[in-house]
């Protein structure tokens, strides 16, 4: 591992000794330079992690190699010396973009202090600029699937959202239809990606914490209340808050929000002082919430003030065009997951997850290919690969057998007489009599084919 670099600079050949032997033994690799020339030589050639520069040196002044390195590269750690503990100066010094300051004479127990904070800081914050970068990797490109029509629309409506100050956004849709998902697109697409995303679920928060959660509370203002604490609103400050399943929140919480979506102004539980917040608020539900109104579950006001911008997520049945799609992305991210190796699906698959109409949409699908990804050693999905229940289920949906037409580019028949066989089986319980019954075969007949796919040895 890569010792950090540390530069002296100091016109004084003491100081500059005295730090050095006492930074290497502390497992810094440090370089020294008596004048700002020398100093901003090292520093373009060697990029040392953090300098330690004297304010009074011979030639350009500690200040003008402080604002010449930060040019250079504003990554740097600097930490201005001085001998005069002059205010004015240091405070100048921080404007220029010094972490810190230390007075001479210092002491090096202190200067050790200083120096772990400001490497820690600089670890901190590179590590939440990583951490960034990949969050904006992840949401900066469409990640949500589809080529139909309807989500040609969607995202579109996203686009437009995204690039927008719009402070309410509503996204109305099925479980599972990804509803989250938008939410963060949404923010990673926006000016506010480099600001926080927080999410709440409001169904799964009592009603009486919610509050505190979203507003934060102040010392004692309850009996648990043992310490101030900020909440979402305000952690979230120039970024984006998620409110998911808001239609499950109840009505004198519905008012506190409106209030705060008016304003954009609260006080924390039991506090007097108000805070001001630049939050963009997109809320998410299931629910009808026409219907909610009109059944006194949700205020009329509030649903007129979140959907400004509303974003309606179709499901899966609407979308059909868009399941194979969805299927083949599920299948690479599994593949990578689990160190699979499939490379498609059987047409009578195929059929199936087409056919079925997938009451748990899009979180349904994905589940399901997981499954099938985990269980399945072929290269390619099979009927057997499915969860029965999604088989029979499709089935039930289809024509049936009496009806069925041959699709233009075939069928396994081989594949379709295992896959039956196997279902009778787990229909029977593997009661052989039961499952040949099912099927309208002769035991014998049926014990043949068990034995022909593998079920019997």
């Amino acid at each position: 591992m890569r010792k950090t670099k540390i530069l002296v600079v100091d016109d004084e050949h003491l100081i500059r000794w005295s730090l050095e032997q006492n930074l290497k033994k502390q497992g810094y690799e440090v370089v020294s330079a008596g004048n700002g020339e020398d100093a901003l030589r090292i520093v373009r050639d060697e990029q040392p992690d953090l300098v330690l520069l004297d304010i009074q040196l011979p030639g350009i002044s500690g200040l003008e190699v402080l604002a010449k390195i930060k040019e250079h590269d504003e990554e740097i750690i600097v930490i201005m010396v001085t001998a005069h503990g002059a205010l004015e100066t240091a405070v100048h010094a921080m404007r220029l973009g010094a972490f810190d300051y230390i007075n001479k004479p210092f002491n090096l127990d202190e200067m050790a202090i200083v120096i772990r904070k400001a490497l820690e800081t600089s670890d901190l914050r590179r590590e939440v600029q990583r951490l960034r970068g990949e969050q904006a990797k992840k949401f900066g490109s469409p990640d949500i699937i589809g080529s139909s029509r309807h989500m040609k629309n969607v995202l579109d409506m996203m686009e437009k959202v995204a690039k927008s100050d719009a402070s309410t956004v509503l996204v109305q849709g099925e479980s599972g239809t990804g509803k989250e998902l938008v939410a963060k697109w949404v923010h990673y697409k926006s000016a506010r990606a480099e600001r926080p995303f927080v999410a709440i679920n409001c169904a799964a928060v009592p009603a009486t914490l919610l509050e505190s959660e979203l507003f934060g509370h102040e010392k004692g203002a309850f009996t648990d209340a043992k310490a101030m604490k900020k909440g979402l609103f305000e952690l979230a400050d120039g970024g984006t808050v998620f409110l998911d399943e808001i239609g499950d929140m109840e009505m004198g919480m519905q008012a506190k929000l409106l209030r705060f979506l008016e304003e954009r102004t609260f006080r924390r539980i039991g506090g007097t002082k108000s805070f001001s917040v630049d939050v963009r608020i997109i809320s998410a539900t299931n629910r009808d919430l026409i219907k909610a109104i009109e059944e006194k579950s949700f205020r009329n006001d509030l649903y007129y003030r979140l959907q400004v911008i509303p974003i309606y997520l179709p499901p899966l049945r609407e979308r059909r065009e868009d399941i194979l799609t969805l299927t083949s992305h599920f299948i690479e991210l599994f593949n990578a997951e689990f160190n699979k190796h499939v490379t498609g699906i059987s047409k009578m698959a195929e059929k199936l997850l087409l056919d079925y109409t997938w009451p748990g949409n899009i979180r349904e699908l994905k589940n399901v290919i997981e499954r099938a990804i985990i269980l399945g050693n072929d290269e390619t999905l099979l009927l057997e690969h499915l969860p029965l229940e999604i088989v029979a289920k499709a089935s039930s949906q289809s024509a049936g057998l009496t009806t069925f037409k041959l699709p233009p580019e075939g069928i396994d028949i081989e594949e379709v007489e295992k896959e039956l066989i196997r279902q009778a089986l787990e229909i029977s319980d593997w009661n052989q009599s039961k499952a040949a019954r099912k099927l309208n075969l002769g035991i014998d007949a049926f014990r043949y084919r068990m034995k022909k796919f593998g079920y019997l040895k």
